[in-house]
């Protein structure tokens, strides 16, 4: 068995639920301070909120949406050495209204990666955690840029931020020559001006021409696995109520799980603190805006010590032999770095 290297998985990847109160407000007990922070008003159909410390605080795009960058001084007003500051905006701070967010910590704006043909303006990198931020101006020719994990990444978020234009999304399960749209529900698609048919590598990104990955303006989010703390890979429906169980390694505390292969199915998150107890089946969806869908029928999984396991039948989920990619991030690993037994809860 493999070992963590990461015994507290809350130092670099923690879910913080709040409740606005509709003026400025201080959001603590994250832990660290974030660099990357995704939210969701859980109750009303607002968009998904993700911000980074390398855009600025106050510039967001939304996973729900092909819509070009932002800035509203009112929604994330900055990010602390605890939590974040909210403003007056009612997608993140609705007096009342209860929201999730979702925070990873890189290392603050990071500085210009010149390991590719393309010099990023900053890259933020905890190769740690196996997390970085880039931002770059794309040529519109076949590049490279660097990541700085100093491994190979296994799943990356490609936005373009000076236009309207889709979320690209690369995933170690499908390859290079293949792709998906985070603000979309549509199946993995084959193209070749994407990563130029050419894996990632240790410290290189391979980008094509289309303007998703290498338009005026990006911005990137690369994940690589971390043993304990995360895991990037993929699953096979078997259209049971008794579905397949996910080995991870640990008790995770928040999943991403797509249907690859169908056009119809949505990009499902699920976490432990929504969800306190089995089954877990609090969804809101990256690519849609709804607010929360408490529905186990629909997604319902059981979140357990060293994995998940499917309890449904429904097709965003468990379609007998259709194929599922995920990503997950670990509450408690299932062994810790000194080979003892960590303790979930």
């Amino acid at each position: 068995m493999a070992y963590t290297t990461i015994n507290k998985s809350t130092d670099y990847f923690n879910t913080k639920l709040y409740t606005g109160n509709g003026g400025t407000q201080s959001i603590t007990g994250v832990g660290f301070q974030p660099d990357f922070n995704w939210t969701k008003n859980r109750n009303d159909n607002y968009g998904h909120t993700l911000t980074d410390s390398v855009r600025g605080a106050t510039k967001y795009v939304m996973s729900s949406s092909n819509a070009a960058e932002a800035t509203n001084a009112e929604f994330l007003k900055s990010f602390d050495s605890d939590g974040f500051t909210v403003g007056t905006q009612g997608r993140l701070n609705n007096n009342n209204y209860t929201y999730a967010s979702w925070n990873w910590i890189a290392n603050g704006q990071g500085s210009a990666n010149t390991d590719g043909s393309i010099n990023t303006t900053y890259t933020s990198v905890n190769t740690t955690a196996g997390f970085s931020i880039s931002k770059y101006s794309g040529t519109g020719s076949n590049a490279t840029i660097g990541h700085g994990l100093g491994v190979k990444p296994n799943l990356i978020f490609f936005k373009r931020l000076d236009s309207n234009g889709s979320w690209v999304v690369y995933h170690s399960s499908l390859g290079a020559t293949k792709y998906l749209s985070l603000n979309s529900t549509a199946a993995e698609a084959t193209a070749s001006d994407e990563f130029q048919n050419t894996e990632p590598t240790n410290s290189l990104i391979s980008i094509g021409t289309d303007g998703g990955v290498n338009g005026t303006t990006m911005v990137a989010y690369a994940f690589a696995e971390k043993t304990g703390y995360s895991k990037i890979s993929s699953y096979t429906g078997n259209g049971n109520a008794d579905g397949a169980f996910i080995y991870t390694g640990f008790k995770p505390a928040w999943l991403l799980i797509k249907r690859s292969d169908a056009s119809t199915e949505r990009w499902v998150i699920l976490d432990s603190k929504r969800d306190t107890f089995n089954v877990s089946n609090k969804a809101v969806y990256a690519d849609d805006d709804q607010a929360e869908n408490p529905s186990t029928s629909e997604q319902g999984l059981d979140i357990l010590s060293n994995g998940f396991k499917i309890r449904n039948s429904n097709t965003k989920t468990n379609t007998s032999g259709a194929t599922y990619i995920y990503m997950a991030f670990a509450e408690a690993p299932l062994v810790g770095s000194n080979n003892v037994p960590c303790t979930a809860r």
